[in-house]
């Protein structure tokens, strides 16, 4: 499997995670989080990277927030880096984002709607930065493996992908995890994305629902199987997220979460031995 800048087991073989608010909601709240995080995940040994997303472009009913503008939100992801030290990945949804975003960012994230897009995968590519697709609902893991060589055969060996869940009917999701080790197969490090992955989607009010009380059911089922790192969406208040909060991990719950996790891991390693 290719090693990757930021996506990589730490020494001790535990998983790295990437973690954040669905999207910038201002500069305190970004930095906040980050700063909450990542000492948390130096002291269990967990490589991390802070996730926000600078613009959601695929929102339900045209009211939903979308952001408090590209630069301003590109800016405080950038700002982070810096305060914190920390590498910081966020979304893209077309060619042109591609090398705006990859000035302010370490990881260009490809959603999942969007894994097919050949020129959007071509564009973050032949930005040089490592970029992580996520799989499209719709799309077996098999075929993942496509949207993968649209990286590697435009110049760019920095590549990961991630499971947010299958279509289950039309309002529900549920991850496959033999999934897992057959994207594992295409050489890459593979992401369970779990807060995305308990979203309840297409509700008649147009707003995603959640199954939260899942989370860690879903993440001990990911390290259980052997995934090489976990994603989740956190926030202080998520019953005041602008986006996404009806399936967010309460940060105050994430430090034991990640306890366990770890605990979990090492005993899952204890068995390749």
């Amino acid at each position: 499997m290719t090693t990757l800048e930021y996506l990589s087991s730490s020494a001790t073989g535990n998983f790295f995670l990437l973690a954040g608010p669905c999207v910038i909601e201002g500069r305190d709240m970004a930095l906040d989080i980050a700063s909450t995080i990542a000492p948390i995940c130096r002291r269990l040994d967990i490589p991390y990277v802070f996730k926000g997303s600078y613009r959601k472009a695929n929102r339900s009913r045209l009211d939903s927030f979308t952001g408090i503008g590209d630069i301003e939100a590109l800016e405080i992801l950038a700002e982070v880096r810096r305060t914190t030290g920390v590498p910081v990945v966020t979304d893209i949804h077309s060619a042109e984002e591609a090398r705006m975003a990859a000035e302010y960012v370490d990881i260009l994230q490809i959603p999942a709607f969007l894994c097919r897009q050949t020129d959007l995968l071509i564009a973050a590519a032949k930005t040089g930065k490592l970029v992580n697709i996520k799989k499209g609902q719709f799309l077996a893991p098999e075929s993942m493996r496509f949207a993968v060589d649209k990286i590697l055969e435009s110049g760019n060996s920095q590549v990961a992908v991630t499971d947010r869940g299958t279509c289950f009917g039309y309002g529900d999701l549920i991850v496959d995890f033999r999934g897992i080790p057959v994207m594992q197969q295409q050489g890459v490090p593979v992401i369970v994305d779990v807060t995305h992955s308990l979203q309840q989607p297409n509700q008649g009010s147009g707003v995603t629902g959640g199954r939260p009380e899942l989370i860690e059911t879903i993440a001990r089922a990911s390290i259980a199987v052997g995934a090489d790192g976990l994603f989740m969406e956190t926030h202080r208040d998520p019953s005041t997220a602008k986006s996404d909060g009806a399936n967010m991990l309460r940060l105050d719950l994430l430090e034991p979460l990640l306890e366990r996790l770890t605990a979990l891991r090492g005993c899952i390693n204890s068995f390749k031995h």
